[in-house]
C-alpha cells in the first residue's frame, strides 16, 4: 500500500484526463513507454478516475502474478484469476487449486461484483466455464439467524460436489454430527462449524482441522461449487445424441460419476460455454498487457489444442486470438505497452542503479528536482534512506502514513523528495515518468537489492497431519513399533470371531511369530521412523527380552544426558555474560523490511532469543523447524542485534553451498547498513583467507559466514559476541568439542532442521 498516495496525486494530471476522454470518445486507449510499475500506476489512476472496474490480462500466469504484486504495492485490492496451460481436450482435469481459485473470483462477480482489480491470463478469454446464471445458482451465502433446514444443507453440499467424510481435514469436505455440520468451503482459509437450533442457524465458527477445536465465530459463510463436474453432470444427463467414441464415458456420467477430463464436454453441455468476459459488467475496463505477447501466447496454445481436437467428436472450445476480438470489443480496452510509438507515452527512462553511491544518488535527485520532477522514494528502510540523502545535502521527508494525502500534497508542491515504506514481495524497479513529472526510486537503485524468486501461483491452505496410525493409510509391509514388543512388520487387517463377537485385528509379523492387536488398541502402536537410510530394521522377537533391554538402555542414556545437561546449565547459570541493549531503531527498520508476515512460531522464537540476549546469562538456545519455515530470518535478526552492540558474529554451516546461500542472504539484507560481511570456505584463495583472518583479529570484519574452517586454530576474533550454528547435528565429534569451547565466552544459537 506504499504508493496509494501517489496514485491519488496523479489522478488529476492532464495525461490521465486525456486518457479518460479517449475512453469516452474512442472506447479504447493506449498507455506505453514505461516499465510495469509505471504502466500499473497510470492504469490504476485512470480506472479510479473514471470509477470503473478493471481487469488486467497478461500473457502468462507468472506475469499475472507479478502484476498482482505491483498492484498491491499501489494499495489496490487484487484478485488473481488462475488458469491452466493444458489444452481443453486433455484426458485429465486441471489442478484443484486453480479451479478453486477461479471459483472464488467468479463467486464474488455473480454475487454483486468483484472487490478490486482482477488479473488473469489470455486463457481466461477462452470458453471454459458454465453460463454465469447457472454458476450463480450454485453459489449461496448463509448467515447466523437464517432459517435453513439441516437436511437441505447436507443435500446442497452434495449437489455442489462436497465429499462427505467422518472428519473434515481439507477443502471440499463436509461431515455431519447430529445438529452440527462441519464443512471446508473452497473460498475459506479455515473450515467452518455450523450449529443449528431447530431449523435456525444458531452459530458459525471456524475450527482447527488438526485438533478439531472450535475457534472464532464468523457472521456468515459463502458456498461455491467444488468442481466443474458438479455443474456439468445435471446438464449432461439427458443428451439426445452421443458420439460413439464417448459412449463409455457417458455411461459413467449417467451413473452420477464424473470422468477425468470432463471439461472437454463443456461444448456438449452448453451452447456456447462462457469465458471470464461473460461474468464481467459491461462497464469493465479490459487492460491488455503487451497485446502482441498475449496474441502470440494465445495462438501457440490454440495451435496445440487444434492438433488435439480432431477425432474427439466434441464441439470446438478453443479459439485463436483474432477470433476472440469480437468478444473483447464489447468492453472498453486499454493496451499496455512497455516500448512503443504513438499516443499515450509516459516518457519513461531508467533511474541509474548506483548501489551505495549515496552522493551520486543525491545528485541525481537534486537534478530531477531542478527539472520540476517530483521524487518518490520507495524503500523497506525509509528512515535510513532519508538519513543517507540528508548526509549528502539532499533533504527528503519520510511519510509514515501513505494515506496522509495533505502532507503528501504539500511535499509534492515543495518538490521535496517523499520517502514511503514498502516491504512487500514486488520486485519494484525505479523509473522517471516525464509525462507525469514524477520519478520513483527504489531499494534496487539505492542498495542494489532485488528479489531473486520467480513468482508463482500458490494457494495457501492448512492441512491436518496425524502422527498416529491410520488404518486407511497403512499398507502391508509397513514397519511399525509396539510399545511392549518392539519392531514388527504389518501384514494385514483381518476380522476374527471370539465367542459371538467379531473384532478387527492388525496382524504384525515378528522374527519368531505373529502378534494380533485389536483395532481399537492402536494407541500402543506407532509408525517406525528412521533417518539412517532406507535399510529395513531387524524384526524384534516376541520370546526375547532384547527389546526390554533396549528400552532400559535408552532410559539410562536419557537419564545420563539429563544429568549432564543439568550440570552444564547449572554452571552456565553462575556465569555472567554480556547483556545486549533493547532493540534500536535500525533493528526495527531491518525487521520491517522483511517482506513476509512472521508465523506465530517465528515471532515467539525471535522474542525469546532477544530476551536471552538482553539477559546477562550467556545464551545457549536451540531452534527447531522444517526446511523453508524461516529459521534464517530468526538468525538474521539475532545477528543484527549483536552487531548493533558492537560485537562480532560468526555463522557456521556444514556445507559450502549452504555458506554461499547464507553469505548472499546476509549481505543482501544488511546492504543498507555499515556491516562488513565475509565468507570463509574452500572457494576462497589462500590470500583471501589470510586477509579475512587478519580482519577478524583486528575487528575490521563484523560478520563471517563459513564452514568448519571457522573452528581452526588460526581463526581469532577480536570480540566475538554471537555464534550461530546451522544444522549442528551434521558436524563431527571433534568439531562439536571445539564448539563447546565457545560456550563459556559467547552467546550461542543452534538451528536444527527436523
Amino acid at each position: 500500500m506504499a504508493l496509494q498516495g501517489l496514485v491519488r496525486q496523479i489522478q488529476d494530471a492532464n495525461f490521465i484526463a486525456q486518457l479518460a476522454e479517449q475512453l469516452t470518445t474512442q472506447n479504447k486507449t493506449t498507455i506505453q513507454g514505461a516499465n510495469r510499475l509505471g504502466r500499473a500506476l497510470a492504469t490504476v489512476a485512470l480506472a479510479q478516475k473514471v470509477a470503473r472496474p478493471l481487469v488486467i490480462i497478461a500473457a502468462t500466469l507468472e506475469e499475472a502474478t507479478r502484476w498482482c504484486l505491483h498492484l498491491e504495492a499501489l494499495g489496490v485490492t487484487v484478485q488473481l484469476y488462475p488458469t491452466a496451460e493444458a489444452a481443453p481436450y486433455e484426458p485429465f482435469d486441471p489442478e484443484e487449486e486453480l479451479i478453486w481459485g477461479q471459483f472464488q473470483v467468479l463467486a464474488q462477480l455473480v454475487q454483486g461484483g468483484s472487490n478490486g482489480v482482477i488479473v488473469a491470463t489470455d486463457r481466461a478469454l477462452q470458453p471454459h466455464l458454465p453460463p454465469a446464471d447457472l454458476f450463480k445458482q450454485y453459489c449461496e451465502r448463509l448467515g447466523v439467524g437464517m432459517t435453513y433446514a439441516l437436511e437441505d444443507l447436507a443435500s446442497r453440499l452434495a449437489q455442489q460436489g462436497y465429499n462427505r467424510v467422518s472428519q473434515v481435514e481439507r477443502e471440499g469436505q463436509f461431515a455431519r454430527r447430529g445438529d452440527i455440520i462441519d464443512l471446508f468451503p473452497v473460498s475459506a482459509e479455515l473450515p467452518l462449524r455450523v450449529e443449528w437450533f431447530g431449523d435456525t442457524l444458531e452459530r458459525i465458527r471456524e475450527f482447527d482441522p488438526g485438533s478439531q477445536r472450535s475457534l472464532d465465530p464468523v457472521p456468515h459463510l459463502d458456498l461455491t461449487p467444488v468442481s466443474l463436474g458438479a455443474m456439468l453432470l445435471p446438464e449432461l444427463q439427458d443428451l439426445k445424441t452421443i458420439p460413439p467414441q464417448l459412449k463409455a464415458a457417458y455411461e459413467l456420467i449417467k451413473q452420477g460419476e464424473i470422468p477425468e477430463g470432463i471439461r472437454a464436454w463443456l461444448g456438449l453441455a452448453f451452447d456456447p460455454p462462457s469465458s471470464l468476459l461473460d461474468y464481467l459488467p459491461l462497464a469493465t475496463l479490459i487492460a491488455l498487457d503487451e497485446p502482441l505477447a498475449c496474441s502470440a501466447h494465445c495462438d501457440r496454445w490454440a495451435k496445440t489444442a487444434e492438433e488435439q481436437w480432431p477425432g474427439t467428436e466434441l464441439p470446438r472450445i478453443h479459439y485463436f486470438f483474432n477470433e476472440l476480438i469480437p468478444q473483447l470489443s464489447r468492453f472498453t480496452q486499454i493496451n499496455l505497452v512497455a516500448y512503443g510509438e504513438g499516443a499515450g507515452q509516459l516518457g519513461g527512462r531508467m533511474v541509474p542503479v548506483q548501489p551505495h553511491q549515496f552522493g551520486a544518488m543525491a545528485k541525481n535527485i537534486r537534478d530531477l528536482r531542478k527539472e520540476g520532477i517530483s521524487c518518490w522514494i520507495v524503500s523497506a528502510q525509509p528512515s535510513r534512506t532519508v538519513a543517507l540523502l540528508q548526509e549528502h545535502d539532499c533533504p527528503a521527508q519520510f511519510v509514515p502514513n501513505p494515506e496522509d494525502y495533505p502532507a503528501l500534497g504539500r511535499l509534492r508542491e515543495d518538490k521535496t523528495p517523499i520517502a514511503l515504506k514498502y516491504s512487500g514481495l514486488a520486485d519494484l524497479e525505479g523509473q522517471v515518468l516525464a509525462t507525469l513529472r514524477i520519478a520513483i526510486i527504489t531499494d534496487r537503485e539505492f542498495f542494489g537489492q532485488h528479489l531473486l524468486a520467480t513468482p508463482t501461483y500458490v494457494r495457501k491452505r492448512r492441512r491436518a497431519q496425524s502422527k498416529q496410525i491410520d488404518l486407511q493409510k497403512l499398507t502391508p509391509g509397513d514397519m511399525i513399533v509396539h510399545r511392549l514388543h518392539g519392531i514388527g512388520r504389518f501384514l494385514r487387517l483381518e476380522t476374527l470371531e471370539i465367542g459371538e463377537q467379531s473384532r478387527e485385528y492388525l496382524t504384525i509379523q515378528y522374527a519368531d511369530g505373529l502378534l494380533r492387536v485389536a483395532a481399537d488398541q492402536l494407541n500402543s502402536l506407532s509408525r517406525y521412523r528412521t533417518s539412517t537410510g532406507d535399510k529395513a530394521p531387524d524384526l524384534s522377537k516376541l520370546s526375547s527380552k532384547t527389546w526390554e533391554k533396549t528400552r532400559e538402555k535408552i532410559k539410562k542414556a536419557v537419564r545420563k544426558i539429563a544429568f549432564d545437561l543439568l550440570a552444564l546449565y547449572a554452571r552456565r547459570a553462575q556465569e555472567t555474560g554480556f547483556s545486549f541493549l533493547p532493540d534500536q531503531p535500525w533493528q526495527q527498520e531491518l525487521e520491517d523490511s522483511f517482506p513476509y508476515a512472521l508465523t506465530p512460531d517465528q515471532a515467539k522464537a525471535i522474542q525469546e532469543i532477544k530476551q536471552d540476549m538482553e539477559s546477562p546469562r550467556p545464551m545457549d538456545r536451540l531452534v527447531c523447524g522444517d526446511v523453508g519455515f524461516g529459521k534464517t530470518e530468526v538468525a538474521l535478526r539475532a545477528v543484527f542485534k549483536a552487531l548493533l552492540a558492537g560485537k562480532q558474529c560468526a555463522v557456521l554451516a556444514p556445507t559450502t553451498i549452504l555458506t554461499q546461500q547464507h553469505y548472499h542472504t546476509f549481505q543482501d539484507r544488511f546492504a543498507p547498513y555499515p556491516v562488513r560481511v565475509g565468507l570463509l570456505n574452500r572457494f576462497r584463495t589462500l590470500s583471501e583467507k589470510k586477509e579475512l583472518l587478519a580482519q577478524l583479529k583486528l575487528g575490521e570484519l563484523d560478520l563471517v559466514v563459513g564452514t568448519h574452517q571457522l573452528l581452526g586454530k588460526e581463526v581469532q576474533f577480536k570480540d566475538l559476541g554471537l555464534l550461530v550454528i546451522d544444522e549442528e547435528q551434521r558436524f563431527g565429534v571433534a568439531q562439536k568439542e571445539k564448539i563447546k569451547t565457545f560456550k563459556a565466552k559467547v552467546f550461542k544459537l543452534d538451528f536444527f532442521a527436523q
